[in-house]
Formats: C-alpha cells, sequence, structure tokens
C-alpha cells in the first residue's frame, strides 16, 4: 500500500504509437488500441462516474494508460516480444487508415502474415515488467 492509502498496480496499460504518424493519425490509432484492452479486460473497468447533479458518465480505466512512441522498427520488436511473452496485444497496421469499418478491418489484417504487418500501433496489458520489457527502446509520448 502506497502512502496515500492507495494500492498500486501490479499492472500497465500501455501503447505505443510509430513517431512518423500525423497527430491526427497517432490520435486515432491510441483510440482504437485501447478499446482492444478494454474489450479483452473488462477487470480493468472502473465504476461509472456521475457529477454533483447526478448527470451519469461512462466508466474509464481503473488505472492509467501509458502512451509511448517509437520507430516501425521498436514497434515490430515490441509486437515479437509481446507474444514471446503469451500477452496479446492490440494491433493497427497502416491498412486501416483506408478502411472504413471493423470488418474491412479485420479482413485487411488478416490478409498480412505476422511478419510482414505494416504495424503504426500495439496496445498491451500485462506485468508492469513484462510490459516494461516489450516496449524496450520506446519512449513516453510527448
Amino acid at each position: 500500500m502506497s502512502t496515500d492509502g492507495s494500492v498500486p498496480f501490479t499492472t500497465k496499460i500501455a501503447v505505443v504509437v510509430r513517431d512518423d504518424l500525423a497527430t491526427w493519425q497517432r490520435l486515432n490509432v491510441c483510440a482504437f488500441l485501447v478499446s482492444g484492452i478494454a474489450a479483452a479486460n473488462p477487470e480493468l473497468m472502473g465504476e461509472p462516474y456521475a457529477d454533483g447533479d447526478g448527470t451519469p458518465y461512462l466508466p474509464m480505466f481503473r488505472q492509467p494508460v501509458l502512451v509511448f512512441s517509437g520507430s516501425k522498427e521498436t514497434i515490430t520488436a515490441a509486437h515479437s516480444r509481446a507474444l514471446a511473452r503469451g500477452i496479446t496485444p492490440a494491433v493497427f497496421t497502416s491498412d486501416l487508415f483506408a478502411t472504413g469499418n471493423d470488418r474491412d478491418n479485420r479482413a485487411a489484417v488478416r490478409a498480412v502474415l505476422r511478419d510482414r504487418l505494416d504495424l503504426v500501433g500495439l496496445a498491451v496489458h500485462g506485468p508492469r515488467n513484462a510490459v516494461d520489457k516489450i516496449l524496450k527502446g520506446a519512449h513516453l509520448h510527448t
């Protein structure tokens, strides 16, 4: 337990996006990728919010999401390390910028062999130390 009474997180949620993307692309990729983490890990979701007037708001992750950037090579290496550690990542490939729906997104990824995916983003959730090792070489996004 920390000095403020909260329990430290034993896991980490992290996203890495390619450093050569336009700002709108980075934000779009990040949003899509964290939706995969949320869908696969409902236990990461907190309780719904409400303001002082009782207006309801949607729940969010109960722990921070760290956003990193890195080169194409860094993301490709992170992808390999995640799979080697048994952690299933959410992936976003460059092909997904040309599609307009979930069905076509999945078809675009399925059409490419794993080692040939043109990854522009990756999200992982797992033990803190494992995620740190997966993202080796990536830098916190600024």
